[in-house]
């Protein structure tokens, strides 16, 4: 039996769950591609701190040890960041070594011109663990919906966020006892930044829209918004009006442009979105023949991340043995313009603080007929310090409609618009 030999870059939480799965799963790995396979060479920056595998992969520093050598055709970097990530997969590459990540920011920042140099040497580049850990969802999409026109993709891809949103909606914490409670079981880093800022789902936004619709937008280009400025009367607001919150990837086609969105939004009780909790992901896909299709698991962790990358690499010591690596993860290109504000319409969740007298309501209809809003619910919080809460679900309105309503209410100098999530059902 042929044996492909690996290198890894990177031996962290994942790079440790794929050595221990090409180990544990050797026989059934042999079986599925005919070839066995072992992991060779590990590059880390500090090889004292894991000689608990000195005995059975070879540690080094030094990248010319992977890239010199012959016997490794295939590199897992699981190293993290875009630099020098971004500098490594291109030395291994031209060095015609196969390589599968799980770096979604390296991807979804470079992955474009990283696709190209692979095809340019006749190499493999897989990043299916980018995206939603444990849940194959770039490979659906490219396979599973290579014939039907996806017209939007939605989730929750980001673990951190959910598990925090989760306790405040069921446990009714504080946004900062969630993240504690988070950081201490390990769902959150202790700089969470990228997670709750909303950076992290954005970088795999970007990717799931670069396959569902053949284009994507850069980071800076779209809205993203994260969940660290979220009130807990907000959370406790929604489920009184039927919905949970959820930190929401949306991606869609309006009028044959492209939108892109990450920001909190209440989600209808019914929704299959509202009940995917904790750190679990959902990714859900609407297509024009199949209508919607969700899929569900893990998105984080060293082991389901792992098994993505394992999956990655069967895929392409299968190619090798048919001898047909080359070709592109996702060969769907499509270009499309962004989205107008003016076409991109949703219902909104409004919370307002604002004095309680006569004649601040009448600001707040009057705001919202010039921004051409109007409201399905209303609820008014007993006042505190002279200052009352109130709480709308609008009907439909388009970005260009909200934001004239946002600059209305800024106008009235009184009306504190406290935050506007959108609702989906």
């Amino acid at each position: 039996m042929t044996t492909i030999k690996l290198g890894m870059v990177g031996l962290g939480t994942v790079g440790q769950g794929v050595l221990k799965m090409v180990q544990q799963h050797a026989d059934k790995i042999s079986a599925v591609t005919g070839c066995q396979v072992v992991v060779k060479t590990v590059m880390v920056r500090h090889p004292e701190r894991h000689q608990d595998v000195a005995g059975v992969v070879h540690l080094t520093t030094e990248l010319a040890d992977i890239l010199a050598d012959p016997e490794i055709q295939l590199v897992v970097e699981v190293m993290g960041g875009i630099h020098p990530a971004k500098e490594v997969i291109e030395q291994l590459l031209r060095a015609k070594k196969h390589v599968v990540s799980a770096n979604k920011d390296l991807i979804a920042t470079y992955g474009r011109e990283l696709n190209q140099l692979a095809q340019e040497n006749h190499c493999d580049l897989r990043y299916e663990a980018s995206v939603a850990g444990g849940i194959p969802i770039l490979r659906a999409i490219a396979d599973s919906f290579a014939a039907d026109q996806i017209t939007a993709v939605k989730g929750i891809v980001n673990g951190t966020t959910n598990y925090i949103l989760t306790q405040m909606g069921q446990q009714h914490w504080s946004y900062e006892d969630a993240l504690k409670q988070a950081q201490r079981l390990g769902f959150a880093e202790a700089d969470p930044t990228n997670d709750v800022t909303g950076k992290d789902a954005a970088y795999k936004m970007i990717i799931l829209s670069q396959f569902s619709f053949g284009s994507s937008l850069p980071l800076g280009a779209f809205a993203v918004t994260g969940i660290d400025q979220v009130a807990a009367a907000d959370v406790a607001q929604a489920a009184n009006f039927g919905y949970v919150l959820k930190l929401i990837g949306d991606a869609r086609l309006v009028d044959d442009r492209l939108f892109i969105e990450v920001a909190p939004t209440l989600v209808e009780q019914g929704h299959p979105l509202a009940t995917v909790n904790n750190e679990n992901n959902a990714v859900m896909v609407t297509g024009q023949a199949v209508g919607d299709t969700l899929f569900y698991g893990p998105g984080a962790g060293g082991l389901p991340t792992a098994t993505s990358v394992l999956s990655d690499i069967t895929t392409v010591i299968k190619n090798l043995v048919l001898k047909t690596t080359g070709n592109r993860f996702n060969r769907y290109r499509k270009a499309l313009a962004p989205a107008s504000p003016a076409t991109v319409a949703d219902r909104y969740y409004l919370s307002l603080t604002m004095p309680d007298r006569p004649g601040e309501m009448m600001k707040l209809t009057a705001a919202m007929a010039k921004g051409g809003a109007s409201f399905s619910q209303i609820v008014q919080q007993a006042a505190v310090g002279g200052q009352a809460r109130v709480m709308i679900i609008t009907h439909q309105m388009s970005k260009a409609q909200l934001a004239t309503l946002a600059a209305e209410l800024a106008a009235t100098e009184t009306i504190r618009l406290n935050c506007a999530y959108k609702v989906i059902e």
